[in-house]
């Protein structure tokens, strides 16, 4: 059935598709494979439930997302030891990537995804992972460093990442961005996401995927991922920001990235609004941003308004484990983007993932989405 919705409303691909596009035909059926492109950190994370002596241990903010220091050395064996541990293929940008192809179903490997892991246990279990998933994850692969985990330690609907990014810290633009055979799946595709947390391991890579999609009118997709990316890879991060068409974040990432920026306001929606202001490269798109606020609305900078979308309500006794929360919101949001749908119905898309998520232990979904 072909939507009503009216096109002018849809969030454009590229200008060599809108030529050959047919509007008749409904739109997910020209989904094509490697449509949507993510490059980030393959982790495998190790998820427990565990206690505030636990937090306090290795001073741990029961809601946050650290790289691991020498002082977490210990953490991760002793969470293993401790505690009922679950490990579930993780990292933020592959996460987000596997909700979008679950979202999506047919075809397969409309995802891409590019990221670092080692020669190990962990790696393969990682490549089993996302062939079960149907993405196209085309990993560089090196025998120097084991491939990374993350410690998701939850407390409520808390949880703490500590990432131990190993071998994911290893990725090299030169050793598989640049090759040919590499490159030609970044061409194919038409949507690119890639999380923050990247920002730390090869800005190189994502400035070289960020021109292509600016120069190509594509859309560019970053998260804010966490303070501290907001805080201590700033140049980083405002290298990138020129080339982003929708940038996400949640309330703490946007209020640290707001004071980082000094744009002198606390209010979500002026700081969406500030956000969405700052100098763009591709003036044929104007930016997009996007931010959560864990139960509360739903804020998005658009064209010259700000909206707010009210979350599906869920009870707390439901709510399992909410790490992989934003990373499936985003997920779903993708999957309505690549196939142009209206905003609105991408944070429809959104929501629905995020909900579905929080109600099991990481970042895992049943067989088939009961979504429309």
């Amino acid at each position: 059935m072909a939507s009503d919705e009216p096109q002018a409303k849809r969030v454009k691909l590229s200008e060599e598709e809108e030529k050959t596009k047919s509007p008749s035909k409904e739109t997910s059926a020209e989904l094509s494979s490697n449509s949507l492109f993510g490059m980030g950190n393959p982790l495998l994370d190790i998820s427990a439930v565990v206690d505030k002596d636990f937090l306090d241990k290795y001073a741990l903010k029961p809601n946050d997302q650290i790289l691991a220091e020498d002082k977490h050395k210990a953490l991760f064996e002793e969470l293993v030891k401790k505690f009922k541990v679950e490990y579930h293929a993780g990292g933020a940008t592959q996460n987000s990537v596997k909700i979008a192809q679950w979202m999506i179903q047919e075809p397969h490997n409309v995802g891409t995804f590019f990221g670092c892991i080692g020669k190990d246990k962990f790696g393969e279990i990682l490549k089993q992972k996302a062939e079960e998933s149907h993405i196209d994850a085309h990993y560089y692969e090196q025998d120097e460093e084991p491939t990374g985990t993350c410690a998701a330690c939850i407390t409520g609907d808390n949880r703490s990442l500590v990432a131990n990014l190993a071998a994911a810290n290893c990725y090299k633009k030169d050793k598989h961005l640049d090759l040919e055979e590499n490159w030609k799946l970044v061409e194919k595709a038409k949507v690119f996401y890639i999380a923050g947390f990247f920002l730390t391991v090869s800005v190189e890579s994502i400035l070289k995927v960020a021109k292509h999609a600016s120069e190509n009118n594509k859309l560019f997709c970053l998260n804010l991922s966490a303070p501290f990316i907001c805080q201590f890879f700033k140049d980083n991060l405002m290298q990138v920001m020129p080339y982003v068409d929708v940038l996400f974040g949640n309330e703490t990432e946007a209020a640290a990235f707001a004071k980082e920026q000094d744009f002198e306001t606390e209010d979500i929606e002026e700081i969406a609004k500030k956000a969405q202001a700052l100098p763009k490269v591709n003036t044929k798109r104007q930016r997009v941003v996007v931010v959560t606020q864990g139960k509360g609305d739903t804020v998005m900078a658009s064209s010259d308004k700000v909206e707010t979308f009210p979350v599906l309500k869920i009870d707390p006794k439901n709510i399992v484990d909410t790490n992989g929360a934003g990373d499936a919101f985003v997920g779903g949001f993708l999957s309505e983007l690549v196939q142009e749908k209206p905003l609105d119905q991408c944070v429809k898309a959104a929501h629905y993932a995020g909900n579905v998520i929080i109600r099991r232990a990481g970042c895992t979904f049943p067989e088939k989405p009961d979504f429309n």
